[in-house]
């Protein structure tokens, strides 16, 4: 179905709303999110009807919901989750607003890359010479980072200059994983560090009732704090943090990214197996 920017705009707000809070919605809450004028909601919405794309429920709680062939003229999943691509403006994530499409232009040269994203939701606080990053996406984790070099308002888009982009590989964690070096819980921390240093690690998985991880820095410290008769046990971390061997890479970014951690423990049917680190993560997501 053949319809208007203005026109998918509404009904992608109001499926997300809807999803959201499970109700029929306003139509001045589709005009705050998408920054419109709440007349030219209601009028859109009159088309929309007419097109079945839209319903009316009375009553005071009453608004409008999107019907299944609303759901068919922009490819959602009428049982899915609801989808938002985040967008960044100079650090700081814009709160109520998604990127509902972005194209490039100017690819094929090889100084300069350009793109277009038109965002559901209040552009005018963006500027020229603002960063914007937006991503990742659904499907292809695609993220992209730029400057603001134009704004139309009346499409509700922004004109970029692309200085970065990446795409996740949808490949499992296993796939670039290593497996663990693993020592006694009764090793001394001498044995630790020469077990760590023999293997060319930092890290380590110490079998015991309840596995641990050790790291040359927590051997450093113990040292450094005269405490070297110490076993491995004594000083090993037990709350580290895990990820399943078959989770996608992204995944492994998105628990690094907000925790900080400088490593995840990969298991396998719920036993330590390997290791990942934001190192080798980066080393997926740059060319060779």
């Amino acid at each position: 179905m053949d319809l208007t920017p203005v026109q998918r705009d509404i009904l992608t707000a109001l499926i997300n709303i809807h999803r959201v809070e499970g109700r029929a919605v306003k139509g001045e809450e589709i005009a705050e999110l998408i920054d419109r004028n709440p007349g030219t909601i209601r009028n859109q919405m009159q088309s929309l009807k007419a097109l079945n794309l839209v319903e009316g429920v009375p009553g005071p709680k009453g608004g409008y919901k999107a019907t299944g062939t609303a759901y068919e003229a922009l490819n959602i999943d009428a049982t899915g989750d609801v989808v938002t691509v985040p967008v960044t403006r100079n650090g700081v994530v814009v709160e109520g607003t998604t990127a509902s499409e972005i194209v490039f232009n100017k690819v094929m040269n090889t100084q300069q890359c350009n793109g277009v994203v038109r965002v559901i939701g209040n552009i005018r606080d963006f500027n020229v010479g603002d960063s914007i990053e937006v991503g990742p996406t659904p499907v292809n984790k695609v993220y992209i980072r730029g400057k603001v070099t134009g704004r139309d308002d009346t499409m509700s888009r922004l004109i970029f200059h692309i200085d970065e982009m990446i795409s996740v590989p949808k490949t499992a964690v296993k796939a670039i994983a290593r497996r663990a070096v693993r020592m006694p819980a009764n090793s001394t921390l001498q044995e630790a560090a020469r077990i760590m240093v023999h293997n060319g690690v930092s890290e380590a998985l110490v079998d015991d009732s309840s596995p641990g991880l050790i790291s040359l820095a927590d051997l450093a410290r113990a040292v450094a704090d005269g405490r070297n008769s110490l076993e491995v046990r004594e000083i090993m971390n037990r709350g580290f943090l895990t990820i399943d061997s078959e989770e996608p890479i992204y995944e492994a970014i998105k628990i690094l990214g907000r925790t900080g951690a400088g490593q995840l423990v990969v298991t396998e049917k719920g036993a330590p197996w390997g290791i990942i680190s934001p190192a080798e993560l980066i080393k997926t997501l740059t060319p060779s």
